[in-house]
């Protein structure tokens, strides 16, 4: 991509800036990372210490026990004698870095602290290195996830706003803000699936390159890594992807698909080598040794086939509904009705229905379905980014009114969101109107919110929360300028 503008895909559309030299896509990507990276979650809560305690382990020990840390979570593995983490590796695997750089600058290793939930000093220990790995990873890749929206959807469409609405759509509208302050894996995963689409969708257009496969091919295969629920999750990329090579030349698809296929084996190394030093054999998951939850053992982990009332819950339901937690998700069918009529966006409409669809199967299908301690379903929070992209097609295609309306009821789930990321995205399993109550009543309206500022900088929970507003209003001040300024340019 060189020049100062070149052609999307749409024959009728016109130029647009390269994404490297877009002001608007890095202000995009900015302001959601800021807003994911300055919240945080309960350090304790089973999901995040797991995985946690299994990244100290490595970093600090070399192994993948948690034996001296099982007391302290619900969720773990038992293999004979010793504890291991039951999630998936990726996560744990890519914290690394970010445990081993905070060690050495602190000198700490978590050895030197009796691991308690009483010990505030081990508390502090956790806290700091789980919020960094949510910062350096989680928060980068929806903030990620949240520019490739806008550059698709805008090449898509012709439109720059429409792109810039998808965008904060899913990077603030939705709980992928919340699940993005936490080192769950659902955010990644959502992420991941998006930055493949888009690499295929890219790599094979006209600007396509070796490096979109690789991308591709990265991006589905730690996917995988970090919830192997994204083995399925992934088959609407991948099947997009074999529907798209069909146009190429038969030596341009072979070759784009081993690259893909050798990126994406990477991933399939370090699952290896994560078994081989947690379990001594590369033939092993942890979720096989599941310790006291006995729904695991039905069907494949817990996977059995699709329930309807579940189903009618995860969409609509009170207590893990989608609709009452992201608003705005209930214009993406519309949009996504308007991809399909399209004969030149139809491909990728069909990807989006079925990328949006497969992970509510997926969720009703498994036993814990309700997610146990969440805000939201999270376990099908992967269809988020896929139902964003017909917000954005709705966007552009749609009357001035029907925009005042989407853009209204996107700052309602943007505000909505916030409360959910600052106050609490793990609302308690058993409270049937998880938001108002667990959300708001217990959480947001006294003020118990996780800032960076009230955490760290001995600054108000409130006073953090103002923090956050200013410095995000200005960042969307800015946005709506540079919009404004690219659409009077004509891009």
């Amino acid at each position: 991509m060189t020049g100062a503008a070149e052609r999307v895909d749409r024959p009728d559309a016109v130029p647009v800036v390269p994404l490297r030299r877009d002001p608007v896509a890095w202000l995009i990507a900015l302001l959601v990372w800021f807003s994911c990276a300055w919240f945080g979650s309960w350090e304790f809560n089973p999901n995040n210490a797991v995985r946690m305690f299994a990244t100290l382990s490595l970093v600090e020990q070399g192994d993948a026990t948690i034996d001296e840390f099982a007391p302290l979570t619900i969720d773990k593995a038992q293999f004979g004698e010793h504890y291991y983490s039951d999630k998936a590796p990726g996560m744990t695997v890519l914290g690394i870095p970010a445990v081993a750089l905070a060690d050495r600058i602190s000198g700490q290793r978590a050895d030197t602290f009796v691991p308690a939930f009483e010990n505030p000093a081990f508390n502090r220990f956790l806290k700091i290195r789980i919020r960094l790995v949510a910062a350096t990873i989680c928060a980068v890749l929806s903030a990620l996830a949240a520019m490739l929206l806008y550059d698709l959807v805008r090449r898509i469409s012709g439109d720059i706003e429409a792109g810039a609405v998808a965008a904060l759509a899913y990077g603030l509208g939705t709980t992928v803000w919340g699940w993005s302050t936490t080192i769950f894996g659902h955010a990644p995963v959502a992420a991941l699936l998006l930055i493949a689409s888009w690499a295929v969708w890219r790599g094979t257009g006209p600007a396509r390159s070796r490096g979109h496969a690789v991308i591709a091919g990265l991006a589905l295969g730690w996917a995988v890594l970090i919830e192997h629920s994204a083995l399925i999750a992934g088959l609407p990329v991948a099947g997009f992807a074999l529907w798209r090579l069909r146009d190429l030349p038969r030596a341009a698809a072979i070759r784009t698909s081993l690259v893909a296929l050798a990126a994406g084996t990477s991933a399939l190394v370090v699952l290896l080598a994560y078994n081989l030093i947690a379990f001594g054999t590369v033939l092993r998951l942890g979720y096989s040794g599941v310790a006291g939850f006995a729904g695991m053992q039905e069907g494949l982990f817990g996977l059995t086939y699709p329930k309807p009332y579940v189903l009618f819950e995860l969409v609509f339901g009170e207590r893990r509904g989608m609709v009452w937690v992201a608003p705005i998700l209930i214009v993406a069918p519309f949009g996504l009705a308007m991809l399909v009529r399209d004969r030149a966006t139809r491909d990728l409409g069909w990807l989006a229905i079925a990328g949006a669809v497969v992970p509510f199967l997926i969720n009703a299908s498994y036993y814990y379905w309700d997610g146990g301690n969440a805000t939201g379903p999270r376990h099908a929070l992967p269809a988020v980014g896929f139902l964003c992209i017909g917000i954005g097609a709705f966007w552009a295609r749609t009357t001035r009114w029907s925009r005042v309306a989407v853009g209204a009821l996107l700052a309602g789930s943007v505000t909505l969101n916030m409360a959910i990321a600052s106050a609490e995205i793990t609302a308690p399993q058993d409270e049937p109107r998880a938001l108002l109550k667990s959300v708001f009543a217990a959480r947001f309206d006294p003020g118990y919110l996780r800032t960076v500022a009230d955490e760290w900088f001995g600054y108000t929970p409130w006073q953090g929360l103002a923090i956050w507003a200013l410095v995000a209003g200005l960042l969307t001040v800015a946005l709506a300028v540079l919009v404004g300024r690219a659409k009077a340019e004509g891009r």
